[in-house]
């Protein structure tokens, strides 16, 4: 954690949440979902970035290790999902990370944080679509298969906004 006693020394400038999510799948190609104590739909590994300079990564890192006690060593930015405020949310940016496929066994390890998950499982992603908060949901239907990173806002592709390096630009 990169904890920063100045990161909040400018209270003039404008604050977002920010929060990380893992993907994780078994080598059968099903994602770990969790059942939070506090919500009714399930969700991912994951949760706010602290704002004591905390990187998204780290966070992301961080609440896996928290909430199912899996140690995630390696990732790829998969999305960043802006989430415009609402009156029943703050709104935010959302970092989705893919953590890759874990051995079978890695998941006879999990170790759920009492007090915030009451279980998990293992589900194909279309059970998994199924179970998920309509944001998350259209978050990872965005970007499960793909390999280049997607920018969403609200769990939707921005037009004009591209996802892939273009010929030209690789070129140069």
């Amino acid at each position: 954690m990169n904890a920063n006693p100045e990161a909040n020394a400018w209270p003039e400038v404008p604050r977002i949440p920010a929060s990380a999510g893992a993907l994780i799948w078994d080598p059968a190609g099903r994602l770990l979902i969790l059942k939070p104590t506090y919500k009714k739909r399930w969700t991912i590994p994951g949760g706010q970035v602290d704002s004591d300079g905390e990187s998204p990564w780290d966070a992301c890192r961080r609440e896996t290790r928290e909430e199912c006690g899996l140690a995630v060593e390696h990732g790829r930015l998969a999305c960043v999902d802006y989430l415009p405020p609402k009156p029943s949310r703050p709104g935010g940016v959302r970092f989705l990370f893919d953590c890759g496929t874990f051995p079978e066994a890695t998941f006879d390890g999990v170790v759920l944080q009492e007090a915030e998950i009451a279980d998990y499982r293992l589900a194909e992603l279309e059970q998994a679509l199924e179970l998920l908060s309509g944001p998350l949901r259209r978050r990872i239907s965005q970007t499960a298969g793909r390999t280049e990173f997607v920018y969403l806002e609200d769990g939707r592709l921005v037009p004009g906004v591209t996802t892939a390096v273009s010929e030209d630009r690789a070129a140069g």
